[in-house]
């Protein structure tokens, strides 16, 4: 692994940049500033190698302006109602960011802190930091490390674990937007993803607490669908969401800690695809809606609507209040683990 610099804050704070290689074509860019995988680099159908994330060339641009590109989503990854919850009697106000709600962990959530990085070889590291009791409103002293590897097998995985003194909730996701011909629209990308329900929002991108089957809906990608395909149709949860920006309950669930399939996506112009396994209940998909063409990232693209889209392995927005959703709450004592893998490869 190599370890170089890459910017300072204004407050001079070193940020680093983590290279991760397989040796067999594949290389990963993380940054400390907010765990963010920068650049994903793997080979298309003819061995070209090309980025396959969407990112900026500058760190300025991180801090000031971006739609958390690529960045560890925390410590409540997606939105919390009303930013605020209420565990063991308590009511916990946290930091709104979003309109009324907490989105992705509030103001200065961890997508905007910087970690500490630990090398493990040359095709890992590991970054950590300490979320004080009460940050952006959050309760307990949650320590946490993210490990991204890897593998001989084009995979990248990310591991995620965390402990509290306190009883907290704790939803950890990476936030890459994916575009597998490494530039132009995603749109035209097929995906699949393995789930038969998905959860309806409301107002706010809130959900409504229902599970809503996705057969018949522009919602159905049991099989492969190209993503454009049904985006225009007037869904009220299309128009909702400005397109998909929903969450999908996997059909099936991990069993003792093994990653299971969760979604799959594929460009027939590169020949690239990627494949998503993880140990989280459910997966968030947004297409991008929100790229309005004013941001200018890696090598000089223009980001439009689609360009980039977003497989964010989770548990189910506003869990800590709706009780009938798979829990996210952690207490001292208990560890929380995650296992997310990117598995590449090409169309033959």
């Amino acid at each position: 692994m190599r370890l170089q610099p890459f910017g300072r804050l204004l407050d001079g704070t070193l940020v680093e940049q983590c290279t991760l290689a397989n040796g067999a074509g594949m290389e990963v860019r993380v940054l400390t500033y907010g765990g963010i995988i920068a650049s994903i680099v793997v080979p298309d159908r003819e061995g070209r190698p090309g980025n396959v994330v969407l990112g900026f060339d500058h760190l300025a641009d991180y801090v000031e302006r971006s739609p958390y590109f690529g960045a560890i989503a925390g410590r409540y990854a997606n939105r919390i109602a009303n930013a605020r919850f209420t565990l063991d009697g308590k009511t916990h106000v946290l930091n709104a960011n979003e309109g009324r709600n907490t989105l992705h962990g509030g103001r200065l959530g961890f997508d905007k802190r910087v970690w500490n990085a630990t090398p493990l070889g040359s095709d890992a590291v590991a970054l950590e930091r300490v979320s004080a009791d009460g940050e952006e409103g959050f309760p307990g002293r949650l320590e946490v490390r993210v490990v991204y590897t890897v593998t001989p097998e084009q995979e990248l995985r990310i591991h995620y674990t965390a402990v509290t003194d306190r009883a907290t909730v704790v939803n950890l996701t990476s936030h890459s937007y994916f575009n597998l011909a490494g530039a132009g629209t995603a749109l035209d990308h097929r995906l699949t993803l393995f789930a038969e329900q998905f959860t309806p929002i409301g107002p706010g991108a809130i959900p409504s607490g229902e599970l809503m089957p996705v057969h018949g809906t522009p919602f159905d990608f049991r099989s492969a669908r190209v993503i454009g395909e049904r985006i225009r149709e007037a869904h009220p949860q299309l128009l909702l969401g400005r397109g998909y920006d929903h969450n999908w309950v996997l059909a099936q669930g991990s069993i003792g800690g093994r990653p299971v399939p969760a979604a799959r996506l594929e460009d027939a112009r590169s020949g690239r695809v990627m494949e998503i396994l993880t140990t989280e209940p459910a997966i968030q998909f947004y297409s991008g809606n929100h790229l309005d063409g004013t941001l200018v990232g890696s090598g000089g693209q223009c980001y439009r609507q689609g360009d980039g889209v977003c497989l964010e392995t989770q548990h189910h927005p506003d869990a800590p209040n709706q009780p009938h959703f798979p829990s996210t709450v952690l207490r001292p004592g208990e560890v929380y683990r995650s296992t997310t893998v990117h598995r590449f490869s090409v169309m033959r």
